[in-house]
């Protein structure tokens, strides 16, 4: 018998693939229509594909731009990768906060710039930084 898959595993699995596939344009829309899917985007940054997590980051610079009201509903999803045990999902995590640009990103941030990895804490420095110069250009 086949184990149960649920409609949302099978559509993080999808979205996964699809990003796996080079298909990141298709995916940029389905974000765009579909809200709903930002929930996603922690747990495909934490995928063991390196096209997947680099795809997340296309993702997000690219919704950034094209979805910026939406674009924070990826936070609650991003922030718990801060912490991550592993060193390179904290350090992508602390990317994509920056590149989203929210002000109450900074005292987690902060943290991150303390981290136990000099890579995550540089990371983590210029996401501040970017957020900081972001809002002084407004």
């Amino acid at each position: 018998m086949k184990p149960i898959k649920t409609k949302n595993f099978d559509m993080k699995t999808m979205i996964a693939d699809y990003m796996e596939n080079g298909f990141l344009d298709n995916i940029i829309d389905m974000f765009k229509h579909n809200k709903s899917l930002y929930e996603y985007v922690g747990d495909l940054l934490t995928d063991e594909r390196m096209r997947v997590r680099l795809g997340i980051s296309a993702l997000i610079e690219t919704l950034k731009v094209e979805d910026s009201e939406n674009i924070p509903k990826a936070i609650p999803y991003i922030l718990p990768l801060l912490k991550n045990q592993n060193p390179v999902s904290r350090g992508d995590a602390a990317y994509l906060l920056g590149v989203i640009g929210r002000r109450d990103a900074v005292p987690f941030l902060n943290k991150m710039a303390k981290d136990e990895d000099a890579n995550v804490r540089i990371i983590a420095k210029e996401a501040i930084e970017e957020i900081k110069s972001n809002l002084q250009s407004l």
